[in-house]
């Protein structure tokens, strides 16, 4: 539809993070019902560092790389954003509990509600978005 314009690319970008936002709602849901479970290591959600990167990687270039030859490794190629996927990262390393454990309840409920809270932030951004759609057909 818009996606060759910064209207397109914001909208498309805030349903990938509400998309991503309910997977990691999922994430810390099972984190929650399983704080109790022994040997039960928590997960998190990779992707904004990654988006972050690639919509950084697509400014412009101070020093343009040339390729001579087709054997070349490319130099700073621009990431496409809408190649970032979520990685699912579970966390081996750390252990709160005697049990073997690594949930946290207390930081998991913060997450959660940071998480629900980016959500509303992003629906209220999709919302302005189309209401200055309105304003500009009028």
């Amino acid at each position: 539809m818009f996606i060759g314009n910064t209207f397109g690319k914001t909208l498309d970008i805030l349903h990938r993070e509400m998309d991503v936002n309910l997977i990691r709602r999922q994430i810390i849901a099972n984190n929650i019902a399983n704080a109790d479970t022994p040997n039960f290591k928590r997960s998190e959600l990779n992707f904004e560092s990654s988006l972050k990167k690639a919509l950084e990687s697509e400014k412009v270039r101070k020093l343009p790389a040339f390729i001579t030859d087709p054997r070349h490794i490319p130099f700073n190629r621009p990431v496409d954003y809408r190649t970032v996927r979520p990685r699912k990262i579970l966390d081996f390393w750390t252990t709160s509990k005697n049990n073997g454990n690594n949930v946290d309840l207390e930081q998991e409920t913060m997450d959660l509600l940071n998480n629900e809270l980016l959500y509303n932030m992003m629906v209220q951004a999709v919302s302005h978005q189309f209401s200055q759609v309105q304003l500009v057909l009028r």
